[in-house]
């Protein structure tokens, strides 16, 4: 059961790091886009609401389909004046009782609360309310439910490879995107 556990955290592991290697070319694409709309603003005194909204989508879309990447190389914000003085057992019972405590039950209540308001949006085929701004809106509102899914399926990883950890079976590893097996 442990090695199984151990597998599916692995995988999870490999899947979240080809997601965050594929957002990053998006990242691309909205640097792209911003340098675009700034020189046409700046230098030819011309813009676009499409442009602008653009923008923002691919923002949106980066930061909730990159979360679950983020936090597999741990590299979320954390307030770490007494964890980080901790050793790494500590740490580790720390994580896995605090996903429980508060990540999973957060990450759901975002989701569940989302349904409705993505639910709506599709069923009006919402677009954007300014004319020539971005169609498909509700494609983006769907990412909301799609990112923390995404951010709930490492979350998974993490708590089994936390609880390895804590219960000593393997050490922590810092881990670079290029260490994912």
């Amino acid at each position: 059961m442990a090695r199984g556990l151990r597998e599916l955290a692995r995988r999870i592991d490999r899947f979240q790091d080809r997601i965050g290697r594929g957002v990053s070319w998006l990242m691309l694409l909205m640097v792209l886009v911003v340098f675009s709309d700034v020189i046409m603003r700046y230098a030819f005194r011309k813009s676009w609401v499409f442009t602008q909204e653009l923008e923002w989508h691919l923002f949106g879309l980066i930061y909730l389909l990159a979360a679950g990447y983020t936090l597999l190389y741990d590299e979320h914000v954390r307030v770490d004046i007494v964890y980080s003085r901790w050793t790494s057992r500590k740490k580790a019972w720390a994580d896995f009782i605090l996903f429980f405590v508060f990540f999973y039950p957060s990450a759901f209540m975002v989701m569940i609360t989302a349904w409705p308001f993505v639910r709506d949006s599709y069923l009006v085929f919402e677009g954007s309310p300014d004319p020539g701004g971005v169609p498909f809106r509700f494609l983006l509102k769907s990412t909301i439910i799609v990112g923390f899914s995404l951010l709930t399926l490492q979350a998974v990883s993490q708590t089994i490879k936390n609880f390895f950890w804590a219960m000593g079976w393997e050490e922590r590893e810092a881990r670079t995107p290029q260490e994912i097996p």
